[in-house]
């Protein structure tokens, strides 16, 4: 059992297109719950960067840090795994996450894994809310907009994760997520971790619509290694 007072270090990463702010419901509750929080801001603006530089920018930012748990959403998922090769991570936690394989970029993902034909569109902003931000408030979402950045490269790099790092992993779905929904996502996890995943209420922004829930959530799967 961990003491009461124990706490870790929790580095939050980011969906693509997206920024750290997602995380800004969910840090404060973490810190109540005595965990440090380190939310980073992945360097999407440039064309040059992919998952190598994200990566980077997330070691360099967390440097020094011992055994944090790494959590990451979305576009995230492709990142995380190369961070926690280079670190002594404690935890790996993705949530509703895309899942890298080595030598896949992020742009064929999306054939390869078989959501291509699930139908999911986001061409518009009413089917980028529908799929994205259900039972978000629409003060959140309107405050998302104006965080959101241009994601402008990261989709061509292969990846060059080798193997999966040697740490635990968790996987997090999201019980209403119209983006990654749970059927897909219970397929992806068994297809490339073998793992059977645990499960949240909420939408693919689970961050915005139930971040208590969800930093308790991340609390609870930590105190559980």
């Amino acid at each position: 059992m961990r003491a009461d007072n124990e706490g870790t270090t929790f580095v939050l990463i980011h969906g693509g297109g997206s920024s750290s702010w997602d995380w800004h419901l969910v840090a404060p509750v973490l810190r109540g719950l005595g965990h440090e929080v380190i939310a980073v801001d992945l360097p999407i603006e440039n064309p040059d960067n992919g998952v190598t530089a994200y990566a980077d920018a997330v070691v360099a930012e967390i440097a020094g840090v011992p055994h944090p748990v790494v959590v990451a959403h979305s576009f995230g998922g492709l990142v995380a795994p190369l961070v926690c090769s280079r670190i002594d991570a404690e935890l790996l936690v993705l949530l509703t996450a895309m899942i890298p394989k080595s030598g896949e970029s992020p742009g064929e993902w999306w054939a390869a894994t078989g959501f291509n034909d699930l139908g999911v569109s986001i061409a518009t902003p009413e089917e980028e809310a529908a799929a994205f931000f259900n039972g978000v408030p629409e003060d959140l979402v309107a405050a998302q907009a104006a965080h959101g950045r241009e994601q402008n490269g990261g989709w061509d790099e292969p990846s060059p994760l080798q193997a999966w790092p040697d740490v635990p992993t968790r996987y997090l779905l999201c019980r209403d997520d119209r983006f990654f929904p749970p059927h897909f996502a219970k397929a992806h996890v068994a297809e490339r971790l073998g793992i059977v995943p645990d499960e949240i209420d909420g939408g693919h922004m689970v961050a915005l619509s139930h971040p208590k829930e969800l930093a308790e959530t991340l609390h609870r799967l930590w105190t559980e290694q």
